[in-house]
Protein backbone atom coordinates (compact mmCIF):
# COMPACT_ATOMS: atom_id res chain seq x y z
CA UNK A 1 0.00 0.00 0.00
CA UNK A 2 2.66 2.54 1.01
CA UNK A 3 4.76 2.07 -2.14
CA UNK A 4 1.64 2.31 -4.29
CA UNK A 5 0.58 5.58 -2.59
CA UNK A 6 4.09 7.00 -2.87
CA UNK A 7 4.01 6.29 -6.59
CA UNK A 8 0.53 7.84 -6.94
CA UNK A 9 1.59 10.99 -5.09
CA UNK A 10 4.16 12.11 -7.68
CA UNK A 11 1.92 12.14 -10.80
CA UNK A 12 -1.03 13.54 -8.82
CA UNK A 13 1.08 16.45 -7.62
CA UNK A 14 2.57 16.93 -11.08
CA UNK A 15 -0.93 17.26 -12.61
CA UNK A 16 -1.89 19.71 -9.88
CA UNK A 17 1.25 21.79 -10.55
CA UNK A 18 0.54 21.92 -14.28
CA UNK A 19 -2.98 23.15 -13.60
CA UNK A 20 -1.84 25.73 -11.05
CA UNK A 21 0.90 27.14 -13.26
CA UNK A 22 -1.68 27.76 -15.99
CA UNK A 23 -3.95 29.38 -13.41
CA UNK A 24 -1.17 31.55 -11.97
CA UNK A 25 -0.17 32.80 -15.42
CA UNK A 26 -3.66 34.29 -15.75
CA UNK A 27 -3.63 36.18 -12.46
CA UNK A 28 -3.80 39.97 -12.63
CA UNK A 29 -0.35 41.40 -13.32
CA UNK A 30 0.19 42.85 -9.84
CA UNK A 31 -0.80 39.60 -8.15
CA UNK A 32 1.07 37.35 -10.56
CA UNK A 33 4.36 38.71 -9.26
CA UNK A 34 3.44 38.65 -5.57
CA UNK A 35 1.12 35.83 -4.48
CA UNK A 36 1.81 33.99 -7.75
CA UNK A 37 5.54 33.90 -7.09
CA UNK A 38 5.06 32.85 -3.47
CA UNK A 39 2.61 30.13 -4.52
CA UNK A 40 5.09 28.75 -7.08
CA UNK A 41 7.89 28.71 -4.50
CA UNK A 42 5.74 26.69 -2.09
CA UNK A 43 4.71 24.32 -4.90
CA UNK A 44 8.30 23.68 -6.00
CA UNK A 45 9.44 23.19 -2.41
CA UNK A 46 6.60 20.71 -1.87
CA UNK A 47 7.62 18.83 -5.03
CA UNK A 48 11.21 18.61 -3.77
CA UNK A 49 9.97 17.12 -0.48
CA UNK A 50 7.75 14.63 -2.34
CA UNK A 51 10.69 13.51 -4.46
CA UNK A 52 12.90 13.29 -1.39
CA UNK A 53 10.64 10.98 0.67
CA UNK A 54 11.29 8.06 -1.67
CA UNK A 55 15.02 8.44 -0.95
CA UNK A 56 14.68 8.42 2.85
CA UNK A 57 14.77 5.52 5.25
CA UNK A 58 11.29 4.50 6.42
CA UNK A 59 11.63 5.89 9.94
CA UNK A 60 12.51 9.37 8.62
CA UNK A 61 9.61 9.72 6.16
CA UNK A 62 6.91 10.77 8.61
CA UNK A 63 8.55 14.15 9.27
CA UNK A 64 8.75 14.95 5.57
CA UNK A 65 5.17 13.80 5.02
CA UNK A 66 4.05 16.21 7.73
CA UNK A 67 6.07 19.01 6.08
CA UNK A 68 4.35 18.26 2.77
CA UNK A 69 0.97 18.33 4.52
CA UNK A 70 1.75 21.73 6.05
CA UNK A 71 2.78 23.10 2.65
CA UNK A 72 -0.45 21.80 1.11
CA UNK A 73 -2.37 23.64 3.82
CA UNK A 74 -0.44 26.81 2.92
CA UNK A 75 -1.45 26.36 -0.71
CA UNK A 76 -5.10 25.90 0.33
CA UNK A 77 -4.99 29.18 2.24
CA UNK A 78 -3.41 31.02 -0.71
CA UNK A 79 -6.12 29.63 -3.00
CA UNK A 80 -8.81 30.89 -0.61
CA UNK A 81 -7.22 34.35 -0.65
CA UNK A 82 -7.17 34.31 -4.46
CA UNK A 83 -10.85 33.38 -4.52
CA UNK A 84 -11.79 35.94 -1.86
CA UNK A 85 -10.32 38.80 -3.87
CA UNK A 86 -11.74 37.38 -7.14
CA UNK A 87 -8.33 36.81 -8.71
CA UNK A 88 -9.60 33.36 -9.68
CA UNK A 89 -13.18 32.31 -10.32
CA UNK A 90 -15.09 29.74 -8.28
CA UNK A 91 -14.80 27.03 -10.95
CA UNK A 92 -11.00 27.21 -11.06
CA UNK A 93 -10.93 27.38 -7.28
CA UNK A 94 -13.04 24.22 -7.00
CA UNK A 95 -10.91 22.34 -9.53
CA UNK A 96 -7.68 23.30 -7.72
CA UNK A 97 -9.14 22.40 -4.31
CA UNK A 98 -10.34 19.08 -5.71
CA UNK A 99 -6.83 18.27 -6.90
CA UNK A 100 -5.40 19.22 -3.49
CA UNK A 101 -8.06 17.03 -1.86
CA UNK A 102 -6.92 14.02 -3.92
CA UNK A 103 -3.29 14.67 -2.99
CA UNK A 104 -4.32 15.09 0.64
CA UNK A 105 -6.06 11.70 0.64
CA UNK A 106 -2.94 9.98 -0.69
CA UNK A 107 -0.76 11.89 1.77
CA UNK A 108 -3.09 11.09 4.67
CA UNK A 109 -2.84 7.39 3.89
CA UNK A 110 0.94 7.58 3.88
CA UNK A 111 1.01 9.54 7.15
CA UNK A 112 -1.25 6.98 8.83
CA UNK A 113 0.85 4.11 7.51
CA UNK A 114 4.17 5.56 8.71
CA UNK A 115 2.73 6.74 12.03
CA UNK A 116 1.42 3.23 12.71
CA UNK A 117 4.51 1.34 11.55
CA UNK A 118 7.32 3.44 13.03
Amino acid sequence: MKQDNELKLIPAYEQYMEYMIQLLIRLPRTEKFSIGTEFKQVMYSTLEDIMFITKLESHKRLGYLNRIDAKLNTQRIMLRVMKKYAWIDITKFNIAMGKIYEIGKILGGLIKYYAKNN
